[in-house]
C-alpha cells in the first residue's frame, strides 16, 4: 500500500500510555512504520487534541515539555489545518454517517487532502467513507498493510 494514512489522536496517546503495553506496542510499531515509509499524515486539530488529553487526561500524564516535542516531531509529517471546505464535508459526513463532530473532521480532512486511510480505534474497521477506510491499529498490523 503506497496511500496516505492519516493518524487519529488515540493512536498517538496509545504510543505513550504505559498502562497497556499490548497497545502501546502497536501503535508505537504502527508510527515507526509511517515514519520509515512516509506515508504518515496528521491534523493540527489532532496535534491539539493530543497535547491536551495527553497533559491533561493521560494518568500518568506527559510533561508539557515532552508533549510540546512529541508534537514538534510531528510538524515534519506537515500537519493539515480545516478550512471551509473541510468543515463542510464534516458536516455532511456527519449528517450522513451519524458520526460525531470530531470524528467527522477527522474523514474529512484525510478526504480533503488525499488520504485513503484512517489511522483509528474510535471508528468501525474497515468502514469506508466515500473513499476513506479505517484502520483500526490493534485489529491489524502495519507489516500487513503497508
Amino acid at each position: 500500500m503506497s496511500d496516505l494514512v492519516l493518524v487519529d489522536t488515540n493512536v498517538l496517546l496509545y504510543e505513550h500510555d504505559a498502562r497497556d503495553r499490548d497497545k502501546q506496542e502497536r501503535a508505537r510499531a504502527w508510527i515507526a512504520q509511517l515514519w520509515r515509509s512516509k506515508r504518515g499524515r496528521i491534523s493540527f486539530q489532532v496535534l491539539n487534541e493530543f497535547y491536551f488529553n495527553g497533559t491533561q487526561k493521560l494518568k500518568p500524564g506527559l510533561t508539557r515539555k515532552l508533549a510540546r516535542g512529541a508534537v514538534r516531531a510531528l510538524f515534519a509529517w506537515e500537519p493539515f489545518t480545516f478550512d471551509e471546505r473541510t468543515l463542510e464535508a464534516a458536516w455532511e459526513i456527519q449528517d450522513r454517517y451519524r458520526l460525531s463532530l470530531w470524528d467527522a473532521l477527522i474523514v474529512a480532512t484525510a478526504s480533503v487532502h488525499d488520504c485513503k486511510h484512517v489511522l483509528s480505534e474510535d471508528l468501525q474497521h474497515g468502514q469506508s467513507f466515500g473513499g476513506v477506510a479505517v484502520v483500526n491499529p490493534f485489529a491489524v498490523s502495519p507489516d500487513a498493510m503497508l
